[in-house]
């Protein structure tokens, strides 16, 4: 896909440091606008009743969402797929403010791989071919349409969501984020998929342009298993 690279600046104006990840000459994320990536994770467990809860997040980054999943403390496990070595290199390093967070906790695992690939074959365990889990979250690419790579875009059709889905135990969650406004048509293949599936809005302030800016968080669940 790309040069992946890292890079941290203070800021002249908020004089703090500010790290960011570009893929070429395109900007990926920025630790001054985590506010959705939390919010994913928060969403996606918030549907979620249970205790004992494995999670999977597609997409390692800076690490916010992650250390969102970690702060729930129902989770049993969080598997995190990460497709670029070099970025679980910087955790692993432990360059990035949040990365002791994630290397140290014993529930956290960090695991190189092509999350799309994976969806679509026998799960994200490598120890554990076909092993369920409660909760998908991912952050990858920029929305649904803008995507990262050809190759992810039947991840995002009605076929790659059952897929996906596939994945989940029955009531489980799949929760996607996106730095575009909410898209019908997408909904429009979860409502195909899942039994529930909602766009919500999330809102934070731009530091940079001075102004408020949104990201949309989609969470859908599968049907609850049935009752005897």
């Amino acid at each position: 896909m790309g040069a992946v690279s890292l890079r941290r600046r203070l800021d002249p104006a908020l004089q703090i440091d500010v790290y960011e990840v570009k893929l070429g000459d395109e900007f990926l994320m920025s630790s001054l606008f985590t506010v959705a990536e939390i919010e994913l994770a928060r969403l996606a467990l918030a549907e979620l009743a249970a205790d004992g809860l494995d999670v999977v997040v597609g997409g390692l980054g800076l690490g916010y969402t992650a250390r969102a999943v970690l702060e729930d403390p129902r989770v049993r496990s969080l598997t995190v797929v990460e497709a670029l070595a070099e970025v679980i290199d910087w955790h692993e390093r432990e360059l990035l403010p949040l990365a002791d967070q994630l290397t140290s906790d014993r529930r956290s695992r960090l695991v190189h791989g092509d999350f799309f690939a994976m969806a679509g074959a026998a799960g994200f365990d490598p120890d554990v071919p076909g092993r369920r889990v409660h909760a998908i979250v991912v952050d990858i690419d920029h929305s649904p349409r803008h995507i990262l790579h050809p190759g992810h875009a039947s991840f995002y059709t009605p076929e790659g969501l059952r897929r996906v889905a596939g994945h989940l135990h029955p009531g489980g969650v799949f929760a996607l984020w996106s730095n575009e406004p909410a898209d019908d048509d997408f909904l429009a293949a979860l409502a195909q998929v899942f039994t529930t599936s909602t766009a919500h809005v999330v809102a934070f302030h731009n530091p940079l342009q001075g102004r408020e800016a949104t990201n949309t968080v989609y969470v859908a669940t599968r049907e609850p298993a049935a009752r005897r």
